[in-house]
Protein backbone atom coordinates (compact mmCIF):
# COMPACT_ATOMS: atom_id res chain seq x y z
CA UNK A 1 0.00 0.00 0.00
CA UNK A 2 1.37 3.44 -0.92
CA UNK A 3 2.13 5.82 1.90
CA UNK A 4 2.69 9.54 1.80
CA UNK A 5 5.99 10.88 3.16
CA UNK A 6 6.03 12.44 6.60
CA UNK A 7 6.26 16.13 5.78
CA UNK A 8 6.96 17.00 9.40
CA UNK A 9 10.01 14.73 9.47
CA UNK A 10 11.11 15.71 5.95
CA UNK A 11 10.18 19.39 5.49
CA UNK A 12 12.12 19.74 2.27
CA UNK A 13 10.32 16.94 0.53
CA UNK A 14 7.05 17.45 -1.32
CA UNK A 15 4.01 15.23 -0.89
CA UNK A 16 3.59 12.91 -3.84
CA UNK A 17 0.23 12.53 -5.48
CA UNK A 18 -0.92 9.63 -7.55
CA UNK A 19 -2.04 10.64 -11.02
CA UNK A 20 -5.44 9.22 -11.92
CA UNK A 21 -6.55 8.84 -15.53
CA UNK A 22 -10.17 9.90 -15.92
CA UNK A 23 -12.60 9.55 -18.81
CA UNK A 24 -11.64 13.04 -20.03
CA UNK A 25 -8.00 12.02 -20.58
CA UNK A 26 -9.09 8.79 -22.27
CA UNK A 27 -11.44 10.67 -24.61
CA UNK A 28 -8.72 13.21 -25.51
CA UNK A 29 -6.24 10.41 -26.19
CA UNK A 30 -8.71 8.58 -28.46
CA UNK A 31 -9.49 11.77 -30.38
CA UNK A 32 -5.76 12.53 -30.78
CA UNK A 33 -5.04 9.02 -32.07
CA UNK A 34 -7.98 9.28 -34.48
CA UNK A 35 -6.76 12.64 -35.83
CA UNK A 36 -3.13 11.57 -36.25
CA UNK A 37 -3.97 8.19 -37.73
CA UNK A 38 -7.02 9.08 -39.77
CA UNK A 39 -5.38 8.09 -43.06
CA UNK A 40 -4.45 4.65 -41.80
CA UNK A 41 -7.86 4.20 -40.17
CA UNK A 42 -9.62 5.08 -43.43
CA UNK A 43 -7.68 2.36 -45.23
CA UNK A 44 -8.32 -0.14 -42.46
CA UNK A 45 -12.06 0.51 -42.27
CA UNK A 46 -12.76 1.18 -45.93
CA UNK A 47 -16.32 -0.12 -45.73
CA UNK A 48 -19.25 2.06 -46.89
CA UNK A 49 -21.36 1.34 -43.80
CA UNK A 50 -18.48 2.13 -41.45
CA UNK A 51 -17.70 5.33 -43.34
CA UNK A 52 -21.32 6.44 -43.03
CA UNK A 53 -21.44 5.57 -39.34
CA UNK A 54 -18.15 7.31 -38.57
CA UNK A 55 -19.30 10.42 -40.45
CA UNK A 56 -22.51 10.62 -38.41
CA UNK A 57 -20.61 9.97 -35.16
CA UNK A 58 -18.02 12.68 -35.79
CA UNK A 59 -20.64 15.16 -36.99
CA UNK A 60 -22.76 14.74 -33.85
CA UNK A 61 -19.76 15.05 -31.52
CA UNK A 62 -18.18 18.04 -33.26
CA UNK A 63 -21.43 19.99 -33.48
CA UNK A 64 -22.51 19.30 -29.91
CA UNK A 65 -19.19 19.61 -28.05
CA UNK A 66 -18.96 23.45 -27.98
CA UNK A 67 -22.46 23.73 -26.51
CA UNK A 68 -21.70 20.97 -24.03
CA UNK A 69 -18.55 22.76 -22.82
CA UNK A 70 -20.40 26.07 -22.54
CA UNK A 71 -23.19 24.36 -20.61
CA UNK A 72 -20.91 22.75 -18.03
CA UNK A 73 -18.99 26.02 -17.54
CA UNK A 74 -22.27 27.80 -16.77
CA UNK A 75 -23.30 24.93 -14.50
CA UNK A 76 -20.01 25.18 -12.58
CA UNK A 77 -20.38 28.95 -12.25
CA UNK A 78 -23.87 28.55 -10.81
CA UNK A 79 -22.73 25.96 -8.27
CA UNK A 80 -19.82 28.12 -7.14
CA UNK A 81 -20.96 31.72 -7.44
CA UNK A 82 -24.77 31.80 -7.32
CA UNK A 83 -26.07 31.13 -3.80
CA UNK A 84 -29.42 29.39 -3.58
CA UNK A 85 -30.70 32.25 -1.41
CA UNK A 86 -30.79 34.45 -4.54
CA UNK A 87 -33.76 32.47 -5.81
CA UNK A 88 -35.23 32.25 -2.32
CA UNK A 89 -35.42 36.04 -2.11
CA UNK A 90 -37.17 36.52 -5.46
CA UNK A 91 -39.66 33.66 -5.14
CA UNK A 92 -43.17 34.58 -3.96
CA UNK A 93 -44.39 32.96 -0.76
CA UNK A 94 -47.43 31.49 -2.49
CA UNK A 95 -46.52 28.09 -3.95
CA UNK A 96 -48.51 28.50 -7.17
CA UNK A 97 -46.89 31.83 -8.04
CA UNK A 98 -43.47 30.58 -6.92
CA UNK A 99 -43.69 27.72 -9.43
CA UNK A 100 -44.12 30.16 -12.32
CA UNK A 101 -41.20 32.33 -11.21
CA UNK A 102 -38.96 29.31 -10.59
CA UNK A 103 -39.77 27.93 -14.04
CA UNK A 104 -38.85 31.21 -15.73
CA UNK A 105 -35.70 31.40 -13.58
CA UNK A 106 -34.45 28.40 -15.53
CA UNK A 107 -33.95 30.75 -18.48
CA UNK A 108 -31.60 32.99 -16.50
CA UNK A 109 -29.85 30.26 -14.49
CA UNK A 110 -29.12 27.42 -16.93
CA UNK A 111 -27.56 24.13 -15.97
CA UNK A 112 -27.42 20.53 -17.06
CA UNK A 113 -29.71 17.84 -15.66
CA UNK A 114 -27.03 16.53 -13.31
CA UNK A 115 -26.42 19.99 -11.83
CA UNK A 116 -30.10 20.87 -11.40
CA UNK A 117 -30.74 18.06 -8.90
CA UNK A 118 -28.29 19.31 -6.22
CA UNK A 119 -29.42 22.90 -6.86
CA UNK A 120 -33.02 21.86 -6.22
CA UNK A 121 -31.93 20.08 -3.06
CA UNK A 122 -30.12 23.21 -1.88
CA UNK A 123 -33.24 25.28 -2.50
CA UNK A 124 -35.34 22.91 -0.42
CA UNK A 125 -32.71 22.99 2.31
CA UNK A 126 -33.01 26.77 2.47
CA UNK A 127 -36.77 26.74 2.90
CA UNK A 128 -37.94 27.14 -0.72
CA UNK A 129 -41.24 25.35 -1.39
CA UNK A 130 -40.56 21.90 -2.92
CA UNK A 131 -43.01 22.66 -5.76
CA UNK A 132 -40.92 25.67 -6.83
CA UNK A 133 -37.63 23.79 -6.43
CA UNK A 134 -38.91 20.92 -8.58
CA UNK A 135 -40.16 23.34 -11.24
CA UNK A 136 -36.68 24.87 -11.39
CA UNK A 137 -35.15 21.36 -11.53
CA UNK A 138 -37.12 20.59 -14.69
CA UNK A 139 -36.86 24.02 -16.32
CA UNK A 140 -33.15 24.83 -15.88
CA UNK A 141 -31.73 22.16 -18.22
CA UNK A 142 -34.46 22.55 -20.84
CA UNK A 143 -35.30 26.23 -21.44
CA UNK A 144 -31.92 27.91 -21.02
CA UNK A 145 -30.28 29.87 -23.88
CA UNK A 146 -27.52 27.31 -24.43
CA UNK A 147 -30.01 24.53 -25.16
CA UNK A 148 -32.21 26.74 -27.34
CA UNK A 149 -29.28 27.99 -29.42
CA UNK A 150 -27.99 24.43 -29.80
CA UNK A 151 -31.43 23.37 -31.00
CA UNK A 152 -31.50 26.22 -33.53
CA UNK A 153 -28.07 25.20 -34.84
CA UNK A 154 -29.06 21.53 -35.07
CA UNK A 155 -32.31 22.39 -36.90
CA UNK A 156 -31.48 25.37 -39.16
CA UNK A 157 -34.51 27.01 -40.70
CA UNK A 158 -36.86 25.45 -38.12
CA UNK A 159 -37.56 28.23 -35.59
CA UNK A 160 -40.96 26.69 -34.85
CA UNK A 161 -39.21 23.63 -33.38
CA UNK A 162 -37.14 25.84 -31.05
CA UNK A 163 -40.28 27.67 -29.93
CA UNK A 164 -42.18 24.43 -29.44
CA UNK A 165 -39.33 22.96 -27.38
CA UNK A 166 -39.26 26.03 -25.15
CA UNK A 167 -43.04 26.03 -24.69
CA UNK A 168 -43.31 22.26 -24.11
CA UNK A 169 -40.43 22.14 -21.63
CA UNK A 170 -41.57 25.20 -19.67
CA UNK A 171 -45.12 23.83 -19.54
CA UNK A 172 -43.78 20.50 -18.27
CA UNK A 173 -41.87 22.21 -15.46
CA UNK A 174 -44.80 24.36 -14.38
CA UNK A 175 -47.45 21.62 -14.59
CA UNK A 176 -45.30 19.28 -12.50
CA UNK A 177 -44.69 22.06 -9.98
CA UNK A 178 -48.39 22.79 -9.68
CA UNK A 179 -49.22 19.08 -9.43
CA UNK A 180 -46.71 18.73 -6.60
CA UNK A 181 -48.14 21.77 -4.83
CA UNK A 182 -51.59 20.17 -5.04
CA UNK A 183 -50.88 16.48 -4.45
CA UNK A 184 -47.27 16.17 -3.25
CA UNK A 185 -46.38 15.13 0.30
CA UNK A 186 -43.21 15.99 2.21
CA UNK A 187 -42.94 12.46 3.61
CA UNK A 188 -42.15 11.24 0.10
CA UNK A 189 -38.88 13.22 0.28
CA UNK A 190 -36.10 11.94 2.52
CA UNK A 191 -35.23 14.02 5.55
CA UNK A 192 -31.62 14.52 4.46
CA UNK A 193 -32.80 16.27 1.27
CA UNK A 194 -34.56 18.91 3.38
CA UNK A 195 -31.60 19.61 5.65
CA UNK A 196 -29.85 22.93 5.24
CA UNK A 197 -26.72 22.62 3.11
CA UNK A 198 -23.61 24.69 3.83
CA UNK A 199 -22.80 27.59 1.53
CA UNK A 200 -19.65 27.49 -0.55
CA UNK A 201 -16.87 29.34 1.27
CA UNK A 202 -15.44 32.38 -0.50
CA UNK A 203 -11.99 30.83 -0.72
CA UNK A 204 -13.32 27.61 -2.23
CA UNK A 205 -15.42 29.03 -5.06
CA UNK A 206 -12.92 28.64 -7.89
CA UNK A 207 -12.11 25.12 -6.73
CA UNK A 208 -15.83 24.23 -6.65
CA UNK A 209 -16.24 25.80 -10.10
CA UNK A 210 -13.41 23.75 -11.59
CA UNK A 211 -14.46 20.49 -9.94
CA UNK A 212 -18.13 20.91 -10.86
CA UNK A 213 -17.37 21.79 -14.49
CA UNK A 214 -14.89 18.93 -14.80
CA UNK A 215 -17.26 16.38 -13.26
CA UNK A 216 -20.20 17.51 -15.39
CA UNK A 217 -18.04 17.45 -18.54
CA UNK A 218 -16.82 13.92 -17.81
CA UNK A 219 -20.35 12.65 -17.16
CA UNK A 220 -22.11 14.55 -19.95
CA UNK A 221 -19.28 13.87 -22.41
CA UNK A 222 -19.63 10.15 -21.83
CA UNK A 223 -23.36 10.34 -22.55
CA UNK A 224 -22.67 12.43 -25.66
CA UNK A 225 -20.27 9.80 -27.03
CA UNK A 226 -22.77 7.05 -26.22
CA UNK A 227 -25.56 8.98 -27.91
CA UNK A 228 -23.42 9.63 -30.98
CA UNK A 229 -22.54 5.93 -31.21
CA UNK A 230 -26.20 4.91 -30.95
CA UNK A 231 -27.17 7.58 -33.47
CA UNK A 232 -24.58 6.36 -35.98
CA UNK A 233 -25.64 2.74 -35.37
CA UNK A 234 -29.30 3.64 -35.97
CA UNK A 235 -28.40 5.35 -39.23
CA UNK A 236 -26.39 2.36 -40.46
CA UNK A 237 -28.06 -0.73 -39.00
CA UNK A 238 -31.73 0.26 -38.95
CA UNK A 239 -33.31 0.26 -42.43
CA UNK A 240 -34.64 3.64 -43.53
CA UNK A 241 -38.08 2.09 -44.14
CA UNK A 242 -38.41 1.42 -40.40
CA UNK A 243 -38.19 5.13 -39.69
CA UNK A 244 -40.57 5.63 -42.57
CA UNK A 245 -43.08 3.49 -40.71
CA UNK A 246 -42.67 5.72 -37.64
CA UNK A 247 -43.25 8.71 -39.88
CA UNK A 248 -46.43 7.23 -41.29
CA UNK A 249 -47.74 6.25 -37.82
CA UNK A 250 -47.21 9.41 -35.83
CA UNK A 251 -48.51 7.99 -32.53
CA UNK A 252 -46.06 5.09 -32.68
CA UNK A 253 -43.25 7.50 -33.54
CA UNK A 254 -44.06 9.71 -30.55
CA UNK A 255 -44.09 6.72 -28.17
CA UNK A 256 -40.85 5.24 -29.53
CA UNK A 257 -38.97 8.55 -29.38
CA UNK A 258 -40.25 9.25 -25.85
CA UNK A 259 -38.99 5.88 -24.63
CA UNK A 260 -35.72 6.37 -26.54
CA UNK A 261 -35.18 9.70 -24.74
CA UNK A 262 -35.52 7.95 -21.38
CA UNK A 263 -33.12 5.16 -22.31
CA UNK A 264 -30.42 7.22 -24.05
CA UNK A 265 -30.19 9.76 -21.17
CA UNK A 266 -28.42 12.39 -23.29
CA UNK A 267 -27.28 15.76 -22.04
CA UNK A 268 -29.71 18.55 -22.97
CA UNK A 269 -26.92 20.53 -24.66
CA UNK A 270 -26.29 17.67 -27.09
CA UNK A 271 -29.59 15.85 -27.64
CA UNK A 272 -30.76 18.13 -30.47
CA UNK A 273 -27.87 17.03 -32.69
CA UNK A 274 -28.67 13.37 -32.12
CA UNK A 275 -32.35 14.00 -32.93
CA UNK A 276 -31.42 15.96 -36.06
CA UNK A 277 -29.32 13.05 -37.33
CA UNK A 278 -32.46 10.86 -37.58
CA UNK A 279 -33.45 12.48 -40.84
CA UNK A 280 -36.24 10.05 -41.77
CA UNK A 281 -38.36 10.97 -38.74
CA UNK A 282 -40.90 13.82 -38.79
CA UNK A 283 -40.47 16.78 -36.47
CA UNK A 284 -43.16 15.95 -33.89
CA UNK A 285 -41.52 12.73 -32.60
CA UNK A 286 -38.20 14.59 -32.50
CA UNK A 287 -39.85 17.35 -30.45
CA UNK A 288 -41.16 14.77 -27.98
CA UNK A 289 -37.62 13.35 -27.74
CA UNK A 290 -36.23 16.82 -26.95
CA UNK A 291 -38.86 17.66 -24.31
CA UNK A 292 -38.89 14.28 -22.53
CA UNK A 293 -35.09 13.79 -22.38
CA UNK A 294 -34.17 16.70 -20.06
CA UNK A 295 -37.21 16.00 -17.85
CA UNK A 296 -36.91 12.27 -17.19
CA UNK A 297 -34.40 9.56 -18.08
CA UNK A 298 -32.64 6.68 -16.39
CA UNK A 299 -29.77 8.89 -15.24
CA UNK A 300 -32.10 11.47 -13.69
CA UNK A 301 -34.17 8.75 -12.03
CA UNK A 302 -31.04 7.42 -10.31
CA UNK A 303 -29.96 10.93 -9.26
CA UNK A 304 -33.42 11.78 -7.91
CA UNK A 305 -33.71 8.48 -6.05
CA UNK A 306 -30.30 9.02 -4.45
CA UNK A 307 -30.99 12.67 -3.56
CA UNK A 308 -34.69 12.76 -2.64
CA UNK A 309 -35.38 9.09 -1.98
CA UNK A 310 -36.85 6.19 -3.91
CA UNK A 311 -40.36 6.92 -2.67
CA UNK A 312 -40.13 10.32 -4.39
CA UNK A 313 -38.54 9.07 -7.61
CA UNK A 314 -41.05 6.26 -8.28
CA UNK A 315 -43.88 8.81 -8.14
CA UNK A 316 -42.22 11.84 -9.73
CA UNK A 317 -40.53 10.19 -12.73
CA UNK A 318 -43.56 8.40 -14.25
CA UNK A 319 -45.77 11.47 -13.75
CA UNK A 320 -43.11 13.66 -15.39
CA UNK A 321 -42.91 11.28 -18.36
CA UNK A 322 -46.66 11.47 -19.02
CA UNK A 323 -46.80 15.25 -18.54
CA UNK A 324 -43.73 15.83 -20.77
CA UNK A 325 -45.15 13.76 -23.63
CA UNK A 326 -48.52 15.53 -23.39
CA UNK A 327 -46.98 19.01 -23.21
CA UNK A 328 -44.67 18.28 -26.16
CA UNK A 329 -47.52 17.07 -28.34
CA UNK A 330 -49.76 20.01 -27.42
CA UNK A 331 -46.95 22.52 -27.99
CA UNK A 332 -46.09 20.91 -31.32
CA UNK A 333 -49.69 21.03 -32.53
CA UNK A 334 -50.19 24.64 -31.41
CA UNK A 335 -46.92 25.91 -32.91
CA UNK A 336 -47.38 23.93 -36.11
CA UNK A 337 -44.60 21.35 -35.80
CA UNK A 338 -45.56 18.36 -37.92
Amino acid sequence: MDTLPDTAAEPGRRTRRRFRISSVEVLCAILLIAILGQGRLQQLFDVPALRTGSTVFVAVCVQALPFLVLGVLISGAIAAFVPARVLEKVLPRKAGAAVGVAGLAGVALPGCECASVPVARRLMGQGVAPAAALAFLLAAPAVNPVVLVATAVAFPGKPELVLARFAGSLATAMVMGWLWARFGKLEWITERALRRLPEVAAGQRWRVFAETARTDLAEAGGFLVLGALISSALNVLVPAKWFGVLGDQIVLGVVVMAVLAVVLALCSEADAFVAASLTALPLLPKLVFLVVGPAVDVKLFALQAGTFGRSFAVRFAPATFVVAVACAVVAGVLVGVA
